[in-house]
């Protein structure tokens, strides 16, 4: 009996451990990872794939998320992990290490924090009722075939906790890591011409975007003076790009320039256009600022498009701060204002452009009317229900606009004038367009067929044109977003990358973006009010079990066994 039992148990094993052979052979032929999240959030989108799909030869991706942190940021470095490995297990050139910066023996890695701008986090941690300060490194350096991409592994965000931030940072993970794989495996193919000769933006002041879009795009200066001598080799070069875009232009435009531009939207061409209708003077008796209106010439050429920018200017409660000294030279004070010109537009639509992104900074921003026409409209970013419109001319006078008393601050504007509701300041227009000289004298003759009804195409037209405008610290150009004075990152950046992507029908990297994932955090009030009692359960509760099981097993022993 004993030894038919023994020999049960023999084979019982050896069919354990064959069967567990057979499945390790197996699973080297067919390999399957499951994920069990609710949001699938380790699972590779579509987009992703198609990108990782080019990679044919090692990716070394150094993460510099190790050490100790907080529970948030050990959450980030968790699912960076898990997200690389889903990576790594799809294409096995993607290789990861995690990486302490401030570990002995990694003083080398200081220097390409230098070279890439990589600044570290400071981070408040709490415990056991004290609060310290923590640095952090969210970054991630990926090197493929001698090029070198950072990778930002934490979002900025205005006013938000750092679960906050980190909560927005997992949703952003995938396409932070897609993005920096496109820019470091796939070859430019899309090309944009970027407007000059009528009083554009200085090159330094769009500085940084257009160094963000060459990552992905070629870019190149292009200007109009040619229209006058030879406007077919302007229109044929102009049709060799896929997308232009007008930053800033103070000059107005010929009607032979205009008809150029139309002939290139009626080609299918796709526009991005940045566009102030007030200017700024100052008047020699006073001393004043006024805002008065300013005519390119583009008044018909969009009103035939569907929409008309307006001369005047708006004003939103929800607004950026403007910082102004107040006292002598070298006892000025800096104090921060609310400053109504500047609006704040974090859009609720969930159009694949504003999905998703930081609140965009205007500053004297015009109001945007959508006409009737057969043209899509979808308007991107407006101002707050709380906002009002004002004519022109119209002083800016400081004392008036900021009260320097605080309780009339604190008071608040008159609700009863600030009541226009949500004010447009971005739109998006798509569908054929129809030439805006259609039915009249053209300006000048060309070679090439006139097209008065065009290819299917998008345009984005916005009030601003300071939204593309990024500071300077001396000679250098800060990020653009980034606000010196108030250090305050707004959303432009992105929102104009998106907005590029879109128009040109590069939308995979925005479909990963806007991937909502949710990640649960504890409620630390909750936490730390029964903190000893969980502490204690957590010890006892373990040792209870295994108590319990012991003296089960041993019963059991004795019952089977005692004869």
């Amino acid at each position: 009996m004993m030894k038919a039992s023994i020999k049960k148990n023999i084979v019982s094993i050896a069919v354990l451990v064959g069967g567990l052979l057979l499945l390790n052979v197996l699973g080297n032929y067919f390999y399957k990872r499951f994920d069990l999240t609710q949001d699938k959030r380790f699972t590779l989108s579509a987009e992703a794939k198609e990108i990782v799909d080019y990679v044919d030869s090692p990716i070394i991706v150094d993460v510099f998320l190790k050490g100790n942190f907080p529970p948030e940021f050990r959450r980030l470095q968790s699912e960076t992990e898990q997200l690389l490995e889903e990576f790594s297990a799809y294409n096995s050139n993607i290789k990861f290490d995690f990486i302490n910066p401030t570990e002995k023996g990694n003083e080398a890695f200081q220097s390409q924090f230098e070279k890439f701008g990589l600044t570290p986090a400071q981070v408040s941690v709490t415990e056991s009722g004290k609060q310290s300060t923590e640095l952090v490194y969210p970054w991630a350096l990926a090197h493929h075939d001698g090029k070198t991409v950072k990778i930002p592994l934490l979002k900025n965000q205005l006013g938000a906790t750092s679960e906050e931030r980190v909560n927005s940072s997992l949703q952003n993970l995938q396409y932070a890591f897609a993005d920096g794989f496109k820019k470091l495996a796939t070859q430019k193919s899309k090309k944009i011409a970027v407007l000059k000769g009528n009083g554009e933006y200085d090159d330094r002041y769009i500085a940084d975007f257009f160094a963000t879009l060459r990552e992905y795009y070629f870019i190149a200066p292009f200007t109009l003076d040619s229209v006058a001598t030879n406007p077919e080799k302007t229109l044929d070069a102009l049709n060799g790009f896929d997308l232009i875009v007008a930053a800033q232009p103070t000059e107005p435009f010929s009607d032979a320039e205009k008809y150029v531009l139309d002939q290139f939207i009626m080609n299918g061409g796709k526009s991005l256009w940045l566009m102030d209708a007030t200017q700024m003077q100052m008047d020699t008796i006073s001393g004043n600022m006024f805002a008065f209106g300013k005519d390119l010439n583009l008044n018909d050429f969009f009103f035939k498009y569907g929409i008309r920018i307006n001369p005047n200017l708006v004003k939103d409660v929800y607004s950026a701060p403007i910082v102004l000294a107040s006292g002598d030279e070298r006892e000025a004070q800096y104090n921060r204002y609310p400053w109504f010109f500047s609006p704040l537009s974090s859009s609720a639509n969930n159009h694949p452009i504003v999905s998703n992104i930081e609140a965009v900074k205007f500053d004297y921003a015009s109001a945007i009317d959508t006409l009737p026409n057969n043209i899509k409209k979808t308007v991107l970013l407006s101002t707050s229900p709380i906002s009002k419109i004002v004519g022109l001319p119209f002083p800016i006078d400081f004392d008036v606009e900021i009260p320097k008393n605080l309780q009339v601050v604190n008071e608040g504007p008159n609700p009863n004038e600030y009541n226009a509701g949500e004010i447009p300041l971005a739109v998006l227009l798509e569908g054929q367009f129809t030439s805006a000289f259609k039915n009249r004298v053209k300006p000048l003759k060309l070679n090439v067929k006139n097209i008065d009804d065009g290819k299917p195409s998008k345009m984005v037209v916005i009030s601003d044109g300071d939204i593309i405008k990024n500071q300077l610290q001396g000679n250098r150009p800060l990020e653009l977003g980034f606000d010196k004075m108030t250090n305050q990152f707004y959303g432009n950046k992105e929102f104009l990358l998106n907005t590029v992507n879109y128009l040109l029908d590069d939308s995979g990297l925005i479909n990963i973006r806007t991937r909502q994932i949710a990640v649960p955090f504890l409620d630390p009030q909750k936490t730390v009010e029964p903190r000893s009692k969980w502490q204690t359960l957590n010890l006892l509760l373990p040792l209870g079990l295994l108590a319990l099981f012991g003296i089960a097993f041993n019963f059991y022993r004795k019952r089977r066994y005692t004869r």
